[in-house]
């Protein structure tokens, strides 16, 4: 990198900024004040056909204010955290507080449900990585993949590696810091022969560097996934079970977790208003988040309020168990906070798992979806309908990769009819699932 960064030293500028924003705020007669500050650098390189295409270094930093005149409210922020900065801000923030109506829901979380507990979850694990050192990883990547005999062309290599600091304070006394680290590698490649082109990738992502896959086992992973799609037909059209990749069964949890999501639903825009304590799955699947474990990708100890952040149940043996609520979306639902401001950390399945070979064999005949185009998912009415690439199966076994297709239903209808889950977990973000098997759904192909 072209600076060294010192995250302590960081940590303790920001902490230093953010009790400057607070008193200043109080000084200028904010009723309540909360302050967000964050600095993050890194390296990023990318190469294509065994060349450096970009190199780039990164440093980013931002500080962001908003005040309470009672329950009226403004924010600002800045990309400069210097003293003229932050001042101006303030001053924004405060006028901005005066002018806008009152909103019965605003303010601070409550000073009760502020976090305690604030212990170092391991999340941060500084790569001292020359930018000769990431060109020369991501090339090995790349070339391990075009070495795969099937390969005509690479879509290139890219590795990146930053760290970061964040801050929160607020005016109940509430200030935490954390440190924080993350790292990838990727590859895609292209085939072709006489039924057309075909790419896919592979990646590694991992907190600690030391955790990542060999480049190399990347790269082959790559070539791998891209060569199995030559040939690809469509499939016919019918009502067929579908099994979801992990890479993708993570994108239904997604969806899911966004019907639970209070902004949707004190907004009335959710397939799942009103639905607490009714079932939605069947009964042996659980899901949780597990915000505490120690280097996972999204651990915290607080949330973006300051809540102390716990082990949330959201599906318990198939019914809906827990929203997931910031103190506002909570106080318009007439509820309290679950510590989700900022989201979901750590999703993960509580349920039995089985191979894929035996997913698929259950199966019988059907569709092994790997790939997901669009964005046809309606989050009022759970309707979800994608183009989608991937293998057709017969009597539990691949026969021939599919593509030109689209898969439909409706999330409620899918999430009840999930008959299995397979032990392939991808860890590599947040939410860690295996493949979905799903009962039936629309496949419209030739």
């Amino acid at each position: 990198m072209a600076q060294a960064f010192d995250a302590s030293a960081q940590q303790s500028l920001l902490t230093a900024r953010a009790e400057e924003a607070l008193a200043l705020a109080k000084r200028l007669g904010a009723d309540a004040a909360e302050v967000g500050a964050s600095v993050d650098q890194g390296i990023g390189v990318s190469v294509r056909q065994g060349e450096v295409e970009t190199v780039e270094l990164s440093r980013d930093q931002g500080i962001a204010v908003t005040l309470y005149v009672g329950q009226r409210k403004g924010s600002a922020s800045s990309t400069d955290a210097s003293s003229a900065s932050i001042q101006a801000a303030v001053e924004k923030a405060l006028a901005i507080a005066r002018y806008t109506g009152e909103d019965p829901a605003a303010g601070l979380a409550d000073a009760s449900l502020m976090a305690t507990e604030l212990p170092d979850l391991e999340v941060h694990y500084p790569w001292a990585l020359t930018t000769d050192e990431a060109i020369e990883l991501a090339l090995a990547c790349e070339q391990a993949g075009r070495d795969v005999d099937g390969i005509s062309q690479s879509d290139g290599a890219s590795l990146s590696s930053g760290e970061g600091v964040r801050v929160y304070a607020n005016s109940h006394g509430f200030l935490g810091t954390q440190k924080g680290s993350s790292h990838s590698l990727s590859c895609m490649l292209i085939a072709q022969d006489a039924s057309g082109m075909q790419r896919d990738y592979d990646y590694t992502s991992a907190r600690d560097p030391k955790a990542l896959r060999d480049p190399a086992e990347v790269g082959r992973e790559a070539a791998e996934r891209t060569l199995r799609r030559l040939g690809a037909k469509r499939p016919p059209t019918g009502t067929f079970p579908v099994l979801f990749d992990p890479s993708l069964s993570s994108g239904l949890i997604g969806h899911l977790l966004s019907g639970l999501a209070g902004g949707a639903l004190y907004r009335q825009a959710s397939f799942l208003c009103d639905r607490l304590g009714t079932p939605l799955f069947p009964d042996w699947f659980s899901l949780e988040e597990r915000p505490m474990e120690i280097g996972a990708t999204a651990s915290s100890p607080f949330d973006g309020e300051g809540v102390q952040t716990r082990n949330n149940r959201f599906i318990d043996q198939g019914s809906i168990a827990s929203y997931m609520l910031s103190s506002y979306s909570a106080r318009r639902l007439s509820m309290q906070t679950t510590g989700n401001a900022g989201g979901a950390r750590n999703v993960r399945l509580v349920a039995p798992l089985q191979s894929r070979d035996s997913l698929l064999k259950e199966m019988g005949r059907g569709i092994w979806v790997t790939e997901l185009m669009g964005q046809g998912v309606n989050g009022v009415t759970g309707d979800y309908s994608r183009g989608a690439a991937g293998f057709w199966v017969e009597d539990g076994k691949v026969q021939y990769p599919i593509e030109e297709f689209t898969i439909a239903g409706n999330l409620e209808r899918m999430f009840a009819g999930l008959v299995g889950i397979g032990d392939d977990t991808d860890t590599r973000g947040s939410v860690h699932t295996g493949s979905w098997l799903i009962d039936a759904m629309t496949v419209a192909g030739d």
